[in-house]
C-alpha cells in the first residue's frame, strides 16, 4: 500500500520525539565525536543529529522502539542537519552525509518491520527543520530591516539536506516546525528544483508551528494565512506540531480542516514543559486529547513531538484504530 492509500482507509501513526528519547541515553562528548570526529576543535555534545554517524545503533533502537509502538512512519534524526544550524559546531562539511546517513538508519529499520508485517508497510519522513535562522524577521531589535540569512542561501542549504536525504531513500519529506514561512518557501524552492532537475519526486508533507494564544506562527501569520503561503505546492499534508499541547491546538486544526484541500496532521508536544524543561503529561492524557481531533474528524495523520515516547505512541495509536480519518473535501471549480 502506498502513503497516499493508507491515508485515505485508516488515520496514520507517526512517531514521537527523537530528543527526548536521546535524553535518556545521557550521552557524553565522545559519544557524539566517535572515531569520525575525536580530533575536532570544538565542542559537540548536544549535536543530535550527528549521532547518526557516531552512534547509529542508538537512532536505530528509537526507530524501532516507535515502530514497534505502531508509528507507520518514522522522522530521520534530521532535525538540525542544515549547514545553517550545522555551523554552530563547524559540521557544514559533514551536512550531505549526516542526511544521508540518517535516512538509510531510519529506512534499513522500516523495511525490517515491512519485511515482518507487510500487512503493515512502515515508512521514512525526511525531517526538515526550520534551521537557526529567520529569512522575514530581523534577530537585532534596534534594527528591523537587518536578516541574519537571505532566501538564495536558505535555498541552498535546504538543497543539500533534502540531497542527502532523497539519496538515503527517504519516502515523504516533512517540512516541520515552522516558524517562518519564508524559510518554508525556500526550502519547498529547493525541493521543487532538485524534483525537477532528478525526473522523480516524494510526497512532501508540511508542518507549522503555533508559538502563542494569539494563533499565530512567529513570523505573524495565521494558519489559514499560513496555509494560503504554501498552497502554490502539491502537498501531501499540512498540518500544526510542537508549541502548545495538544487540546491548545484543537481550534487551529479546525481552521485547516474547514479550507485544506489536503490531508491535515497534529503532532504535538505531551503538554507544556515544567519548570525544569521537562513534559510531565503521560500518555493517557495526551491520547485523550488528541482523540478529540479523532472524534471530530479533524486529522489523517496523528504524532507526536517533544516529551513524547513510544508509550505515548502506543496509546495514540490504540485509540485511533476506533476511528475514520478526515476525509479529503471536494473541491469545485
Amino acid at each position: 500500500m502506498t502513503i497516499q492509500e493508507i491515508l485515505s482507509e485508516r488515520i496514520l501513526i507517526l512517531d514521537g520525539a527523537m530528543g527526548t528519547m536521546i535524553q535518556r541515553h545521557k550521552l557524553e562528548e565522545a559519544d557524539f565525536r566517535g572515531d569520525v570526529l575525536k580530533d575536532h576543535p570544538w565542542p559537540l555534545k548536544g549535536n543530535n543529529d550527528l549521532l547518526s554517524l557516531t552512534r547509529p545503533d542508538i537512532i536505530k533502537d528509537i526507530h524501532r522502539a516507535y515502530f514497534s509502538a505502531g508509528a507507520d512512519m518514522v522522522e530521520t534524526n534530521t532535525f538540525g542537519s542544515t549547514r545553517v544550524a550545522q555551523a554552530d559546531y563547524h559540521l557544514e562539511h559533514l551536512v550531505y552525509d549526516i542526511n544521508f546517513a540518517a535516512a538509510r538508519l531510519a529506512k534499513e529499520v522500516a523495511q525490517e518491520f515491512t519485511k515482518r508485517e507487510p500487512q503493515k508497510p512502515r515508512f521514512v519522513a525526511g525531517s526538515v527543520g526550520p534551521t537557526t535562522k529567520l529569512a522575514s524577521m530581523s534577530p537585532d531589535v534596534n534594527n528591523p530591516g537587518y536578516r541574519s540569512i537571505t532566501f538564495d542561501e536558505l535555498k541552498e542549504a535546504f538543497r543539500e539536506q533534502v540531497t542527502g536525504l532523497l539519496d538515503g531513500g527517504v519516502d515523504t519529506l516533512l517540512l516541520e516546525t515552522i516558524t517562518d514561512t519564508l524559510n518554508a518557501k525556500a526550502a519547498l524552492f529547493a525541493i521543487q528544483e532538485l524534483f525537477d532537475e532528478r525526473g522523480k519526486q516524494v510526497p512532501i508533507m508540511i508542518s507549522g508551528t503555533i508559538t502563542d494564544a494569539s494563533g499565530r506562527i512567529l513570523s505573524g501569520q495565521t494558519a489559514e494565512a499560513f496555509m494560503i503561503s504554501v498552497s502554490h505546492v502539491p502537498l501531501l499534508s499540512i498540518g500544526l506540531n510542537c508549541a502548545m499541547g495538544a487540546s491548545a491546538l484543537r481550534p487551529y486544526l479546525k481552521v485547516l480542516d474547514e479550507k485544506a484541500p489536503w490531508f491535515i496532521s497534529a503532532y504535538p508536544n505531551a503538554g507544556l514543559p515544567n519548570e525544569f524543561g521537562q513534559y510531565d503529561q503521560g500518555p493517557d492524557e495526551m491520547a485523550s486529547q488528541i482523540e478529540e481531533y479523532m472524534k471530530e474528524g479533524l486529522v489523517n495523520i496523528v504524532g507526536g513531538c517533544c516529551g513524547s515516547t513510544p508509550d505515548h505512541i502506543r496509546k495514540i495509536a490504540e485509540i485511533a484504530r476506533n476511528y475514520t480519518p478526515r476525509p479529503l473535501p471536494v473541491l469545485h471549480a
